[in-house]
């Protein structure tokens, strides 16, 4: 008798917490989406690439055809174009939110004739890159056309936006992983890109 009446002053208790266990997973995925959704500085520590401190990757990719710069028809990507130069890899997709909220940073990096700026143009349609950039300007010295997603895999892309910074050398030295703001460009990205422009290799 007794057995019974602690059976079935538990099964309630049981189906309590059957009830509510759900509702606190859900909070805890919920709160952790909302985390990495709300900052834009992401630990880049937490996605490493497997590519820092190697050369980039040795593929061909072709241009934008129809994106020009002083009459001239942009160039695709080609890995002898890192040799000598300090380049900022930016991987952007039209349809990509994020990447048109970092646009104007890497717009502000375009400006600097010391580097080279190349874009990964991601999984997008001709006519949605070229309005893209036509609509926030263009800061790419290089866009290579990535239809399949083959380079950006290459790359060791995790999804878009992502940016890369490459040496003198052709080496992979730095990856942020999803849209740079202004703080992430002045106190992370440009102490770096400075450094490997005084380095000699």
């Amino acid at each position: 008798m007794t057995e019974n009446i602690k059976e079935s002053e538990q099964k309630p208790k049981a189906r309590i917490w059957t009830s509510i266990l759900p509702l606190f997973v859900f909070l805890g995925i919920a709160g952790a989406s909302y985390s990495l959704l709300s900052t834009d500085e992401r630990n880049v520590s937490t996605l490493p690439s497997a590519l820092l401190d190697k050369p980039a990757p040795d593929l061909g990719v072709p241009p934008l055809e129809g994106l020009q710069q002083d009459g001239k028809q942009v160039p695709g990507m080609a890995q002898a174009m890192f040799q000598g130069k300090v380049s900022i890899v930016n991987v952007f997709a039209s349809w990509c939110v994020p990447c048109r909220q970092e646009h104007p940073q890497i717009v502000k990096l375009g400006q600097d004739d010391r580097l080279q700026i190349v874009g990964i143009n991601h999984k997008d349609s001709t006519k949605n890159a070229l309005g893209f950039l036509a609509e926030l300007g263009n800061p790419y010295d290089v866009v290579g056309v990535d239809r399949k997603g083959r380079a950006s895999i290459e790359w060791g892309v995790y999804g878009v936006p992502e940016t890369f910074i490459v040496n003198k050398k052709g080496r992979i030295i730095f990856k942020h992983v999803g849209p740079v703001n202004k703080r992430g460009l002045e106190e992370k990205l440009m102490p770096i890109i400075e450094d490997a422009l005084q380095s000699a290799s």
